[in-house]
């Protein structure tokens, strides 16, 4: 044992060194897109296949994926896992799920009080400073740590997210060497091409082999995020020291990180638009898998929907920042939406029935 501890000390170590190395080459050295390993053989796909339906249980087959879902530990990011993970364990043995075993890679670099509730992986931080105060460029760098160290029994990952609720079990929908992800109106690569060809020159194809999406949703072949995720991981740390790039993509710098990454690796993406909602601009559940809650949820007390103002009736992720939501929060008004109404009475099922939730904190 003190020689497994001592060898994996020894890999964080080295790697750490090798990040902060990168970077210091990055303003006067091109990408190693190699590193570590070599890219999948996959050839980019832009069109959804005509084979598109074919779904989890081919050929009789559960094609079972693990759910991952990156958190610090502070208390905003906490409660949200614990509210995640809640529903995640409500849908994993329904009819239809493919939905194997979770993790959360806690990427604070030490163990918390939750480490009994919710299965963990540990990762270290980028060493101080490189992050320039943008924590989400953890996201990578502790998905590279996880993938070569944790033993993932599942031959497919789903990469989630805290504020993500499962409304219903999810199948694998990925679809032989595709990944499948969720398409963000505002990851836009044609639009930002003469930028992002100094990320991904010309030779390595059309700039729409970029797809418009982050790092989640996204269901993926194991093998293939374990050559994704370094890649990912330098391409957001190079986006971050340029200007320009800094500028253009701000919040969502990370996100197209990771869409050039799998674009270098030549992994395409199925498209599912339904495989995830964003309430209040989402209204209704539909076939819908996952509820996305990055937005506040705004409505007079007639139910009128009053986006930009705060409203008489709100539901924010932001207001819990310092403590989590409190348990029996107020339903909303006659007349708002599905969306938020299930929202809220999901978040509300979750806090009642986790254990001490109003005093664990």
């Amino acid at each position: 044992m003190g020689c497994e501890n001592a060898f994996y000390s020894l890999l964080i170590t080295f790697s750490v060194a090798l990040v902060t190395y990168n970077v210091l080459l990055s303003a006067n050295a091109p990408l190693k897109y190699e590193f570590p390993g070599q890219a999948a053989s996959v050839d980019p796909v832009i069109k959804i296949p005509a084979d598109r339906k074919m779904k989890g249980g081919q050929n009789g087959q559960r094609r079972m994926f693990h759910t991952a879902v990156t958190a610090t530990d502070a208390v905003y990011s906490t409660w949200q896992t614990r509210v995640m993970y809640y529903w995640f364990k409500q849908q994993k043995d329904r009819p239809g799920s493919e939905m194997g075993g979770f993790t959360r890679v806690l990427h604070s670099g030490k163990p918390d009080r939750f480490m009994d509730e919710i299965p963990t992986f540990v990762a270290q931080p980028l060493p101080p400073g490189i992050d320039k105060g943008f924590v989400v460029l953890n996201r990578p760098w502790a998905f590279v740590q996880w993938l070569e160290k944790a033993n993932i029994k599942e031959d497919y990952i789903l990469m989630a997210e805290p504020d993500h609720l499962i409304v219903k079990p999810i199948p694998n929908l990925a679809v032989n060497n595709l990944a499948a992800a969720f398409p963000f109106f505002y990851i836009e690569p044609k639009k930002y091409e003469q930028l992002l060809r100094k990320f991904y020159p010309e030779e390595k194809g059309p700039i729409t082999n970029i797809d418009p999406i982050g790092n989640s949703p996204v269901i993926i072949k194991k093998e293939y995020l374990k050559n994704i995720a370094p890649t990912w991981m330098n391409v957001s740390l190079e986006l971050k020291n340029d200007p320009e790039a800094d500028k253009a993509f701000g919040w969502v710098l990370e996100m197209y990180g990771y869409a050039i990454a799998s674009a270098i690796h030549g992994v395409g993406n199925i498209l599912h638009k339904d495989l995830m909602i964003q309430p209040p601009w989402d209204t209704e559940i539909g076939n819908t898998h996952i509820i996305h809650y990055t937005y506040g949820c705004d409505y007079d007390l007639t139910g009128k929907f009053t986006p930009g103002k705060f409203g008489e009736w709100r539901f924010d992720k932001r207001s819990y920042t310092q403590n989590p939501p409190p348990r029996n929060l107020a339903m909303p008004p006659k007349g708002v939406s599905e969306s938020v109404v299930t929202l809220v009475k999901m978040v509300n099922e979750a806090t009642k029935n986790i254990p001490d939730w109003e005093t664990s904190w």
